[in-house]
Formats: structure tokens, sequence, C-alpha cells
């Protein structure tokens, strides 16, 4: 068990590197998320539907809390950060990992242009595809192996595996983003930027979720805090955290 996840960190610590290379003028720019709580995982959520067929092993615990029972999503790996900026010209890469039977990351932003690759580390082969018949067609993707597939243009495209129905991910391709960060559990994040204006998005199930965030990032100092953070849903009112 400890293998497997001290191999699922570092697949994520990789995969989670800036996506651009910058200069000695970028500026790390770090910040908060506030309402995830409220993101839900749509995998779970699509697995209470009696049409699915699908099982679960788990009865629920009179004993827990209701919202510790809520299969929330998981941020670190479901929510991507994006810098967007009116002066476009960013290069941002994706790379997508197969691995437990998910997607890391479910939510993958890039540019116009850009090709993504989607590398299988399960021990079994998964048979991706586009929902949307856009250009992915359905392929299979041994074990060690990896798939290149470039998005025709701008929009959201959903992947799907016959191999493993479970599998959800959305490749987001933005002409205006610039730059990408995930956070981390607690909802942490830092995104290196050249100075200029910006706004920040989060993504979710491939759409974006809660308000942008207006940034001017200066030339100086090297770290920016954001004063506010980045609103992904609406924060529970007092009454509803009880």
């Amino acid at each position: 068990m400890v293998g497997k996840k001290s191999r699922f960190a570092a697949v994520l610590a990789l995969l989670l590197l800036p996506s651009l290379a910058y200069g000695a003028a970028a500026v790390t720019v770090k910040g908060r998320l506030a309402g995830t709580q409220k993101l839900l995982n749509p995998v779970w959520n699509e697995a209470k539907d009696p049409a699915s067929h699908s099982y679960s092993f788990r009865e629920p615990s009179v004993t827990t809390r209701l919202e510790a029972r809520t299969l929330t999503a998981q941020i670190e790996k479901e929510v991507a950060i994006v810098a967007v900026s009116d002066a476009g010209g960013g290069t941002v890469k994706g790379n997508m990992v197969l691995i437990g039977g998910r997607a890391v990351p479910s939510t993958l932003v890039i540019t116009q242009g850009q090709s993504v690759q989607i590398e299988n580390k399960d021990p079994f082969p998964h048979r991706l595809y586009d929902t949307g018949n856009k250009g992915l067609q359905v392929g299979d993707t041994p074990p060690t192996k990896a798939r290149t597939w470039a998005p025709p243009g701008p929009g959201k495209y959903e992947i799907r595996d016959q191999a493993a129905p479970s599998l959800r991910a959305w490749i987001v391709v933005e002409p205006k983003a610039m730059n990408v960060a995930y956070p981390d559990r607690k909802g942490e994040f830092a995104i290196d930027l050249e100075p200029g204006k910006y706004k920040l998005r989060a993504y979710h199930n491939g759409d974006m979720v809660g308000k942008e965030l207006d940034l001017v990032v200066n030339p100086a100092p090297a770290e920016q805090p954001l004063k506010s953070p980045l609103l992904v849903a609406d924060e529970p009112k007092k009454d509803e955290k009880k």
C-alpha cells in the first residue's frame, strides 16, 4: 500500500510542475481556493443512478455527519487554476497519467495548438475516446505506453474509457491561458507569471466554476500573495457549517 501511495504522489508531483518556462522576471503568485467543499465528484454521483448498475461495498454510517459522507472532489487533481490574459501568447502544454483507474489530473487545460500526452501506468490497457467524436477515436493504450492527441480547437472535451467506465476526464483548450497550476489538499496553490494583468479562473469537470479573480502581477517582490481567495463556489453560511 505504501508503494502505491508513493508512486501516486510522485506522478502527481511531476504533473503539477509549471507548464511554462519563465526567465528571471517570473513572479510566483500564491493563493488559496474557497468553497471547495461544494465541488462534487461526478463519478460518484453518476454511480448513484440505478441504471448504471454500479455497486458499493460501503454501508452509510449513521454516526458520521452527513457532510463528512459527501464524496466531494479531490481538488489536488480535479481543479485546475488558470491564469488568462487578453494579450494571449502563452504556450501551455499538458500531460495526463492513467493510474489506479483514474486520470491525473482529471481536468487539464492547454492552449490552442498543443498536444496532450496520455500515459498509461495501470497494469491493464485503457480504451479512451472523446464523447463528442471530435478526433480521439477508441483505441487501446497498453500498460507503460502513451497516446498523444491534439484537440482540434478551443472548447471542452470529455474523455471516457470503454475499459473502465468510471474513468472521466476533461481537456479544456483555452487560447488565452498563460499558465496553469493545481492546488494541494488544503486548497493552497502557487502559479508563476510574468508581470502584467490577468484573470484567475478555476476549472472543475471541464467547466469554469466560481468567480474570476482580477490579478495584477508587479515586477517585485518575487512572491506575491493574493489578498482574496479564489472562489470556486459560494462558501457555506455559519449555520451550514454546524
